[in-house]
C-alpha cells in the first residue's frame, strides 16, 4: 500500500508529464507494489439528440478504440519514463461518457495458502461454472468483496494511511 503523499506525488507527476490535451481530465492515478494505473476522461462523440442507445454505445466503443490507437506511442513514452522513475508497470484506461475501458493492465500472481474449506469454496465456484480455475475463482471472490465492502475497504485504507502518518512521526523516522 502506498501513502497518501506518495499517491499525490504520482498524480502530480502524471498531471505534469502527460502530453497537453491527451485527456480532457485526469480522473484516477492509483498504484500498488506492481502497477500504476492512469485513467483519463476523453470527449464523447457528438451524435445529436436523435441517436439511439445502441448507436451511442457503439460510438463510445469506437471513440475508445480510436483514442487507444492514436495515442499509443505517446502513452508508451510516458509509461517507459514512469517505469524507470517509479519501478512499476503503467496501465492505462479511459472514461468516455459512462463507459470505462481499461487496457494494458497487469495481472500479478499472488501466492496464498488456503485450508481445505477455502479450497472447497473455490472448487465449488469452478464446478458451478463461475470460474475456470482456482486462480480465477479467487479473483472472483476478491471482486465480490470489493463490490460489497467498498465503504469498509475505503475506511480501512484511510486508517492505514493514518497509521503511516503516526509511524512517520516516531523516533525511528529519521
Amino acid at each position: 500500500m502506498i501513502t497518501k503523499e506518495q499517491e499525490q506525488a504520482l498524480r502530480g507527476w502524471f498531471a505534469g508529464r502527460l502530453p497537453e490535451g491527451l485527456f480532457v481530465e485526469l480522473l484516477d492515478v492509483t498504484a500498488d507494489r506492481e502497477e500504476i494505473t492512469v485513467v483519463g476522461r476523453i470527449p464523447e462523440p457528438d451524435l445529436g439528440a436523435d441517436a439511439s442507445q445502441v448507436e451511442r454505445e457503439a460510438s463510445l466503443d469506437g471513440r475508445i478504440s480510436e483514442f487507444r490507437e492514436r495515442t499509443r506511442d505517446e502513452r508508451i513514452g510516458v509509461a517507459r519514463e514512469a517505469e524507470k522513475r517509479f519501478g512499476r508497470k503503467v496501465s492505462w484506461g479511459v472514461q468516455c461518457g459512462d463507459t470505462r475501458a481499461m487496457y494494458t493492465t497487469v495481472s500479478a500472481p499472488v501466492m496464498t495458502r488456503l485450508r481445505q474449506p477455502e479450497r472447497q469454496t473455490l472448487d465449488t465456484l469452478i464446478a458451478g461454472g463461475v470460474a475456470r480455475s482456482r486462480s480465477d475463482a479467487l479473483a472472483w471472490c476478491v471482486r465480490l468483496v470489493q463490490k460489497n465492502a467498498d465503504t469498509w475497504l475505503s475506511d480501512l485504507r484511510d486508517s492505514l494511511q493514518h497509521v503511516e502518518q503516526v509511524r512517520a512521526q516516531g523516533p525511528d523516522s529519521e
